[in-house]
């Protein structure tokens, strides 16, 4: 069966039923149907979410179709629960980008999801319209300032670093002019179009303790420069209280289920490969506030998503995770010892055996911020007890465990020994430490991350990023995190450098301002912001019968 038939036939349960085992009483839902709900910020305790475990799913570097990080944290909470803790997965929301794209939607698969699926999947509570929507507020704003020379900023055009935002992938958006057609039409300028998930509103809703933490960061986001050199915010436009009606409703977490009726917190969904690359801070406590166990993912690699999480959210919020599980998979083992695409459900123990250098250096970053790793081997149908043992033992000598979860089979049946073994790792004293202290100097934030985390040997900047660098000292910036954006696809800045790279620099093409979120943006590569369609989108097999019945969705 197909993920939507499987999700089909498990019986929902009222989304009341599901508050009841987290003790939220019905009168504090804000229902959204029958099987989804908002949650009120009111029901966090900071007594209580700090005591409780933080549980953090991350991967190797991926296939480009992932490695199922979503699968294995919905099929470890699962497991937690059947063995009797009190667990809650808290994830991102997908983007509709994806969903109609190539890759589907990002509700797990198999026995191992997240319920009603078709919602979560599509416009869901309409936490991303609200998102699309305040972003091209600050845009709007910002263009009606250039047209109106009585109460104008002075900007210049040329500085503005604010474009607009939808939630699709649409290439022929990325780059466009606007204001043609005379005086009142606009100032003509060239700008574009980035997905949703890379709008720095996304990443300041996932950062922000509250609403008033949201409004201030919101006021922070940097725009341009007028054409006396002086910089401007969205607080100059006098945006921010606007913006942040529109995010109302967006700052609440929304509750549904997993398969096995267990409670999921989904909220927020910002790139891994640009921005921060996980759910809310807000999402985060909620569900340490209601229960022993929280599980979550961070985007991409460890490199990635992980490596951010740790220190940036955390850091930002003060949270300390307590085990991380990093999910390594045959087929991706693989691609890194350099077999095809095409060939990675063949067996190949050579293959195999030359990818673990991925694996191994992942596991080394998690155990440099003072964390004990624990892999999640997810099973796939093509893989054989050969290459599974073979992944294991190389664990074992260097002290990890590694275990088969086959949830996308099983459910929480098969994660059953992984939540075992996930639990004692949790029950270790913590001494996570983050890897940088933000007030040092920037370019030793960067060479931190790049020589520790990536493997590089040094940091290249160019004449751009230099430029770069003396502005954000000059807007007295420098004790912001740093979110590198770099590719999924290596440990490197290079895509086609694959397993564990060694002897290369990274390159830091130029550095955005990220002032809203809390960090600056080093930019690696060539980073894609607004993706385009494949040329057999997702899109062409879906359909709706004349009962509301959806097909094709994945």
């Amino acid at each position: 069966m197909t993920d939507l038939e499987i999700a089909r036939q498990i019986p929902i349960k009222p989304i009341r039923e599901i508050a009841q085992k987290l003790s939220i009483p019905e009168s504090d839902l804000e229902y959204y149907g029958h099987f989804k709900a908002k949650l009120p910020l009111e029901l966090i305790n900071p007594e209580t979410y700090r005591k409780n475990r933080l549980i953090l799913v991350s991967a190797i570097s991926p296939t480009p179709a992932g490695e199922g990080k979503t699968t294995v944290t919905i099929g470890l909470t699962e497991g937690l629960n059947r063995i009797g803790k009190q667990a809650t997965a808290v994830l991102r929301e997908p983007s509709l980008g994806p969903v109609f794209g190539i890759k589907g939607g990002a509700t797990g698969g198999g026995y191992s999801q997240v319920i009603p699926m078709e919602d979560i999947n599509l416009h869901f509570t309409g936490d991303f319209s609200a998102v699309e929507k305040t972003h091209n507020l600050l845009a709007a704003l910002l263009d009606n300032n250039l047209q109106n020379k009585k109460f104008s900023l002075g900007i210049d055009p040329r500085t503005i670093t604010w474009k607009r935002v939808m939630d699709m992938n649409d290439r022929a958006l990325r780059k466009i002019v606007i204001g043609l057609g005379g005086t009142t039409m606009g100032v003509p300028r060239e700008s574009g179009f980035d997905i949703t998930v890379a709008s720095e509103i996304m990443a300041i809703l996932c950062l922000s303790d509250d609403f008033e933490d949201l409004k201030r960061r919101m006021g922070n986001i940097y725009i341009g420069q007028t054409y006396d050199d002086q910089p401007v915010f969205a607080r100059d436009l006098k945006a921010p209280g606007a913006m942040a009606v529109l995010m109302k409703d967006a700052i609440k977490p929304n509750l549904v289920q997993t398969l096995e009726g267990n409670p999921a917190i989904i909220h927020g969904g910002p790139f891994a490969n640009i921005a921060q690359g996980t759910n809310t801070v807000i999402a985060t406590r909620m569900g340490l506030s209601l229960s022993d166990y929280v599980v979550t993912e961070a985007g991409f690699g460890f490199d990635l998503g992980g490596e951010k999480f740790l220190d940036i959210k955390c850091q930002s919020a003060g949270l300390a995770p307590s085990a991380v599980v990093l999910v390594a998979t045959v087929r991706a083992l693989k691609y890194h010892g350099g077999a095809s695409l095409k060939t990675l459900t063949t067996p190949d123990l050579e293959a195999l055996e030359k990818g673990l250098p991925n694996l191994h250096k992942h596991l080394e970053n998690v155990r440099q911020f003072g964390l004990t790793p624990v892999v999640a081997i997810n099973r796939f149908t093509s893989d054989t007890d050969e290459e599974l043992k073979l992944i294991q033992s190389s664990c074992t000598s260097i002290g990890v465990q590694a275990i088969v979860a086959d949830v996308w089979a099983k459910g929480g049946g098969g994660a059953t020994e992984l939540a075992e073994a996930v639990h004692a790792a949790a029950e270790q004293e913590s001494t996570f430490k983050p890897l940088y202290n933000w007030n040092e100097p920037v370019r030793k934030k960067i060479k931190t991350i790049a020589t520790k985390i990536y493997g590089a040997g040094d940091v290249e900047y160019t004449a751009q990023a230099k430029k770069d660098l003396k502005k954000i000292e000059q807007l007295g910036l420098s004790d912001l995190a740093v979110c590198m954006a770099k590719t999924q696809k290596s440990l490197s800045d290079n895509p086609a450098l694959i397993g564990r790279p060694e002897n290369f620099n990274i390159t830091v093409r130029e550095i955005e301002i990220a002032a809203g979120a809390g960090f600056i943006v080093p930019i690696t590569g060539e980073m894609m912001r607004m993706p385009g369609l494949p040329a057999i989108p997702a899109a062409e097999g879906m359909d709706i019968d004349r009962d509301g019945v959806i097909t094709g969705l994945f």
